[in-house]
């Protein structure tokens, strides 16, 4: 598995994941739970969505 995500990207998914778990909170619904999802591909720096189209937002 190699790194297709970059710092900025990676801090912008942390950070939306948040957000979203936030929300999810605040309006009681399940859909918060997809911030999860934003987190772990943010901690991990690998996006599965990125490796079919060949996306790479990391410096080489």
């Amino acid at each position: 598995m190699t790194i297709n995500v970059g710092s900025t990207d990676r801090w912008l998914r942390i950070v939306l994941g948040f957000v979203v778990i936030a929300l999810g909170f605040y309006f009681q619904s399940w859909w918060g739970a997809l911030g999860i999802i934003l987190i772990a591909t943010g901690v991990i720096r690998f996006c599965p969505l990125y490796f079919p189209f060949k996306i790479n937002t990391a410096k080489k």
